[in-house]
């Protein structure tokens, strides 16, 4: 038992309660599995050779199914058995029949043949195990009556098999197989008579195994200074088959992998792997370079430390960062994750094709694979719009409960979670309570001479330009009105591309009045309004507030963005 990995102990242990006779295996089946052949040493299978060979023996009756294949057994004297079985007491039914890609045909014969063997073998107690691969065109999710007749019988057949005492007492197991729970009928995922078993993706010990068997295979050529270890380090959140692609595809005598190329390539395959749905923002610069929101990056920056010091329990669960568009709320992301030094991810619904939910549950395993880590959802109102798909909120309640499962003690300060909007009254209180997104930071524009000024001083270090003989402040002063950071920096790349064209190594006064003349502010002020204004009503500190906004009393910012919301036509 100890030798198995965590999910085969798990199924190993309920097996030995004889308490369940089928059992869904979900989450990375797609892969490669290790059984130790010498002392750390493996041998990889997969996941139905794996089943067949470590988790049961050479004396089962191993079935096989899935809708393309039909049925087929683990040995041919299995398959001639299973034949001559059906022959005998089915003369009525043709041979092509019992081993049918439907599954109304096959597994009527299944069951006539399982039970004939449970009689016949009760002295024997051989094992029968039905593996039934891509569970979710057998018993596929979504409103019963809609389904076809023939997925209908199929659902219920494996329901009552699943209670089946005949099945129990004679030691039959039903495995189902599929990537996302979501898509297998509730009827199947919801009863306690199933058992599930997730299958995470691999560790960095099982990386670091399969890399250093390709080594030894003569099939792994490193760069100077890389290690087995050190690619399997930055391999998080791959399987073993595409970090077999990883190699196959980079590794070479003339062209050895460095961990350079093995950290875009880790990018390049999650990001294929799940449609889009999870991509890579770049990190950095430090914290350093954000201009004000002092008591936000001082917040941030004691949550480095704890990362350093690797000390998960002195983190929050998750940060909900509010503020008007423009304030810079993506870039203390990036920023926190590169000091922190651990990889950012970010979910991403813009792009995505397919199945929602699916890709969902797959970029959640990618994450926890990855940690530590940082996830980031920005725009998070309209993720969890576009998660619940428009109409229903069933999405977004999936959403919610996959996140909150990865907010909880078990991932905690692990995968640290930022949730990033310009409207935080759309997010659902339930998201914001203790132990989820519990830690709320709020950004807003500068309002001060000094802050502004500080955001300028950030801005021109950031863009790597040289100021020469104007005041900042002065300038602005021309031109009435808040800028936000997203404002300024546009201003000054203007500038920096005039200074550029007139072949200046600076930037002057008439660069920035210039561009202060031709800047086209955002067409939608009564939005960034009340961006500002739901974003003050969220602020839980007053530290974080600028002064032009503490002055508002509740009772008037509630009436505000009441009038702003019937403006434009908000409930």
């Amino acid at each position: 038992m100890k030798a198995l990995p965590a999910w085969a102990q798990e199924f190993a242990h309920q097996y030995g309660s004889k308490t369940a006779n089928l059992y869904i295996l979900h989450g990375n089946i797609r892969d490669f599995f290790p059984y130790t052949a010498r002392d750390e040493e493996y041998l990889f299978a997969r996941l139905q050779d794996y089943i067949s060979d470590a988790l049961f023996s050479a004396g089962d009756i191993i079935i096989y199914y899935d809708r393309s294949g039909g049925v087929s057994f683990g040995t041919e004297s299995m398959a001639r058995d299973y034949m001559a079985a059906l022959k005998q007491r089915c003369p009525e039914g043709e041979p092509a029949e019992f081993i049918a890609a439907d599954p109304v045909k096959s597994f009527a014969y299944l069951e006539k043949y399982i039970l004939f063997k449970i009689l016949q073998d009760q002295r024997e107690k051989r094992r029968i195990v039905l593996i039934a691969d891509y569970a979710e065109t057998i018993a596929p999710a979504g409103d019963l009556g809609g389904l076809s007749g023939g997925d209908r019988a199929s659902l219920v057949t494996l329901s009552r098999w699943a209670w089946d005492a005949a099945f129990t007492q004679g030691d039959v197991s039903i495995l189902l197989l599929a990537e996302n729970l979501d898509g297998i009928a509730p009827l199947l995922t919801d009863s306690p008579a199933v058992v599930k078993v997730h299958i995470p993706l691999p560790n960095e010990e099982l990386r670091t195994a399969f890399l250093r068997m390709q080594e030894r295979e003569g099939k792994l050529f490193l760069g100077n200074g890389v290690s087995p270890e050190r690619a399997a380090a930055a391999t998080g959140g791959l399987s073993l088959v595409n970090l077999n692609r990883l190699v196959s595809e980079g590794s070479g005598e003339t062209k050895p992998l460095t961990l350079e190329y093995v950290r875009q390539q880790k990018k390049e395959l999650i990001e294929r792997e799940t449609l889009g749905l999870l991509d890579f923002p770049q990190t950095g610069p430090a914290l350093s370079y954000a201009a004000g929101h002092s008591f936000v990056k001082k917040r941030l920056k004691n949550a480095v430390r704890a990362v350093k010091m690797g000390r998960p329990d002195m983190l929050p669960a998750g940060y909900l960062i509010a503020g008007p568009g423009g304030t810079g709320k993506s870039f203390m992301v990036r920023a926190f994750a590169a000091e922190a030094g651990i990889p950012l991810a970010r979910l991403n619904l813009s792009r995505r094709q397919g199945s929602v939910p699916a890709n969902l549950e797959k970029a959640m395993n990618i994450l926890i694979a990855m940690a530590p880590a940082a996830a980031l959802v920005d725009d998070a109102d309209l993720f969890l719009a576009d998660a619940a798909g428009g109409s229903s909120s069933g999405g977004q309640g999936r959403f919610i409960a996959q996140v909150s499962g990865l907010m909880g003690r078990e991932y905690r300060g692990r995968l640290i979670w930022f949730f990033i909007t310009s409207r935080p009254d759309r997010i659902p209180a339930c998201l914001k309570r203790r132990g989820l997104l519990e830690e709320r930071l709020t950004l807003f524009n500068p309002g001060t001479d000094k802050e502004c000024e500080a955001l300028f001083n950030a801005l021109v270090r950031k863009l790597n330009l040289t100021p020469r003989n104007f005041s900042i402040i002065k300038l602005l002063r021309k031109h009435p009105g808040l800028f936000s950071g997203a404002d300024l920096e546009s201003i000054l790349i203007k500038a920096g591309q005039r200074a550029a064209m007139a072949n200046r190594p600076y930037i002057d006064g008439e660069d920035i009045e210039d561009a202060l003349e031709n800047f086209v502010p955002p067409a939608y002020p009564y939005e960034l309004e009340l961006q500002t204004l739901t974003a003050l009503l969220d602020c839980v500190s007053p530290q974080m507030a600028p002064s032009y906004l503490r002055r508002m009393s509740r009772a008037q910012l509630i009436r505000e963005i009441g009038e702003l919301k019937a403006l434009l036509g908000e409930d």
